[in-house]
């Protein structure tokens, strides 16, 4: 496997990287996160003119990019950024919205919004199990929940089952009851009521396309993670190296090296397994890695989190202090998509079945 990122991957990433470090510091992300719209429409913007967008999305449906590579090398430069814009249901609409053949120039140039709606109070992760359904004029009945990026969507994707088979459809978010809301750890999210709702069936049968969205995701947030937990590290490790006890470093002491060289090793192992689930994005066994990356970065980001907070005592828990806010995300992350217990039930239930 070559490691090196391409030229185009490299132009993009240094093109991101200096514009988040410019115009996108911790401090403007803390300020517009948990404020509604729970992000900065007027960053968002500016992200779809640096191409950004298109970076994520494939050749095919108008992109330049839309590999699990060019996913995972946004997506962790946008988490060492601490970054609340909704890009993740961006990634995962292109997707849907490739597999149904549809027109994507609106949604790569930012001018309009999608947000994809599987989970369910009582089916968070799994489209075998959710309820909401279809009648044959394509009228949705249901309730969808914690939907990413919810808050500001002008179409949603919704998941809703026609008899036994779960179908796409479209649903213009003016004709759906929508809640929206601030999430914990920053950004936003919905709830949407379907009830006797319009829609337009855009898959057939779209269980595929469904789980090839929730792996690009899934991709997308352990790299996230990954640039989150490379941040959180390097803050402690320089925390360690300056704060003073007993007229030395703190971290001059052997049982606090160990604990931070232990952060190091999660977050290398973290780094490889979403290396080989961006690897194995568009193959036959994109599911079963996709589990395997959550499910340990899931517990890495754990870890880190909370040698973090550890490590630094008692500032780490003040708002002002960036790291509080990266555990947050860290920690919160693990429930997107699928937590590392759910992750792990399906990696097993996988290698049985072999």
């Amino acid at each position: 496997m070559d490691f090196n990122l391409t030229e185009d991957r490299r132009m993009v990433l240094d093109t991101l990287s200096r514009y988040l470090k410019d115009q996108y510091p911790v401090e403007h992300r803390i300020k517009v996160a948990y404020d509604a719209p729970f992000h900065d429409p007027s960053k968002w913007s500016e992200l779809a003119e640096l191409g950004l967008f298109s970076a994520l999305a494939k050749e095919s449906v108008g992109g330049f990019g839309g590999t699990g590579f060019d996913i995972a090398v946004i997506f962790e430069a946008l988490g060492k950024a601490l970054n609340c814009e909704p890009v993740l249901p961006l990634v995962m609409a292109s997707r849907l919205l490739g597999s149904a053949g549809l027109d994507q120039q609106a949604l790569l140039e930012g001018g309009h919004s999608y947000a994809v709606a599987i989970s369910e109070p009582d089916a968070p992760y799994e489209l075998t199990d959710i309820s909401c359904t279809a009648t044959s004029d394509h009228r949705l009945n249901g309730r969808k929940s914690t939907i990413y990026g919810g808050q500001t969507a002008q179409t949603f994707l919704v998941a809703a089952k026609a008899g036994s088979t779960v179908n796409l459809y479209q649903v213009d978010a003016n004709d759906a009851e929508v809640i929206s809301y601030g999430l914990i750890d920053g950004g936003g999210a919905a709830e949407v009521l379907l009830d006797d709702t319009q829609a337009e069936l855009i898959v057939e049968n779209a269980a595929h396309a469904l789980s090839d969205a929730m792996n690009a995701g899934i991709v997308a947030l352990c790299a996230e993670a990954v640039g989150l937990m490379t941040v959180s590290y390097e803050m402690t490790a320089d925390y360690l190296r300056q704060r003073k006890q007993f007229g030395r470093p703190i971290g001059s002491f052997q049982a606090l090296q160990h604990r931070a060289v232990d952060m190091l090793t999660e977050i290398e192992q973290a780094r490889s397994i979403t290396i080989k689930a961006a690897a194995e994005l568009d193959g036959k066994q994109a599911s079963r890695y996709a589990s395997m990356a959550k499910n340990l970065i899931g517990r890495a980001s754990r870890l880190v989190a909370e040698e973090a907070i550890q490590l630094h005592g008692g500032i780490a828990m003040t708002w002002e202090y960036p790291v509080s806010h990266f555990a947050k995300r860290l920690i919160m992350l693990d429930h997107q998509l699928g937590d590392a217990d759910h992750h792990l039930s399906k990696v097993m239930d996988d290698l049985a079945s072999v």
